[in-house]
């Protein structure tokens, strides 16, 4: 039989389920047979437990027999039995960000129903516009909105070209400058931080971003995430956050801190890629051939554009890359080679 978690403060007040992100797609999804169900939401995630939020607190999960921590990540909903704790099933996921790991081909969910990816870099030798585009082909392929967060920006003295490299990774993409430290942060991600919201925190170590959950989360959180610094010759931070988890924002919604990742493949994200390169996506129909790679083709209108300097040249070689990339890790049903032959 599970028990209930004891980590929170006296003061704990109940939780109703939209404050927790509950919505009609969750709900829709229940049978009638399981109206005596209660929906949780997965807040941390171990080798061989699991923690969920509920109406009345924190609450440890029991696993069905063949069930598997593998098939959850943090902020899942799940129905869970409420006289034994033990999870019934996962419902369908809203927007999930999945990535694959060094080494495997496999997709691994890296957390689960998130309105808003915040991708933190700092303004100096961490900045990397190649980093930061496959962060956001994650996040347009799960369906989660991209923002950029720019911090230490006091060590720059050309804080202007950081925004504009950043403001031009992505049509529309919100950049936001600030200090982790102060509580200024929190009034300007106030936007995407409203009551039953859920963001998430990406990022290379060392950037702020535990820093950050802490001072998002405020005064009188259970238990403050570590911080640490970074390499002042390479810009490159200690890892301080080994596993995910659900925290609690003072005013409202939930954040969902995650390790640092230092190298990030993509796999099965061609509308998210798609998404991010939008201006290049939108000239290939008017290249000469239907399968053109915008390389030495002919008639190639991504090549015009880079001739006549509508689209800079290092933007079409990252598209390039992270295209192949995914190309390469994405398993695609075998079939006829179709040969080169111009639009009509």
């Amino acid at each position: 039989m599970g028990r209930a978690v004891i980590d929170h403060p006296p003061s704990f007040q109940p939780l109703s389920l939209a404050s927790l992100g509950w919505s009609d797609f969750f709900e829709v999804q229940r049978e009638p047979h399981e109206a005596d169900l209660a929906p949780m939401r997965i807040a941390t995630l171990h080798r061989s437990r699991l923690t969920a939020l509920s109406e009345a607190g924190s609450v440890e999960l029991t696993l069905a027999i063949h069930a598997s921590t593998s098939d959850f990540t943090v902020g899942d909903w799940v129905l869970v039995d409420p006289r034994t704790q033990t999870v019934h099933r996962r419902l369908s996921r809203r927007t999930v960000m999945e990535r694959r790991t060094e080494g495997s081909r496999t997709l691994q969910a890296a957390a689960a129903n998130v309105d808003t990816l915040f991708i933190v870099t700092s303004c100096n030798a961490d900045f990397n516009p190649a980093r930061l585009e496959r962060y956001m082909a994650l996040a347009n392929q799960g369906g989660t909105i991209p923002v950029i967060l720019l911090t230490k920006a006091d060590t720059t003295a050309d804080l202007g070209t950081y925004q504009r490299q950043a403001s031009e990774l992505q049509r529309g993409l919100d950049v936001v400058t600030l200090n982790p430290r102060l509580s200024a942060a929190a009034d300007a991600l106030a936007p995407w931080c409203g009551l039953g919201q859920t963001v998430a925190l990406v990022g290379s170590s060392g950037v702020g971003k535990s820093t950050l959950v802490n001072t998002l989360v405020g005064p009188g959180q259970a238990q403050a995430q570590l911080t640490g610094g970074i390499r002042e010759h390479d810009a490159k931070g200690r890892h301080t956050t080994t596993s995910r988890s659900l925290h609690a924002i003072a005013d409202g919604g939930w954040v969902i801190d995650t390790p640092g990742m230092r190298t990030l493949h993509v796999s099965g994200a061609a509308e998210g890629i798609e998404t991010l390169f939008a201006e290049i996506i939108e000239r290939a129909p008017l290249c000469r051939y239907r399968d053109c790679t915008h390389t030495s083709e002919p008639g190639c209108a991504v090549q015009a554009a880079v001739a006549d300097g509508s689209l800079a040249p290092e933007r079409l070689i990252r598209w390039r890359k992270l295209f192949d990339e995914n190309r390469t890790n994405t398993p695609t049903p075998a079939g006829p080679r179709s040969h080169r032959r111009p639009r009509r």
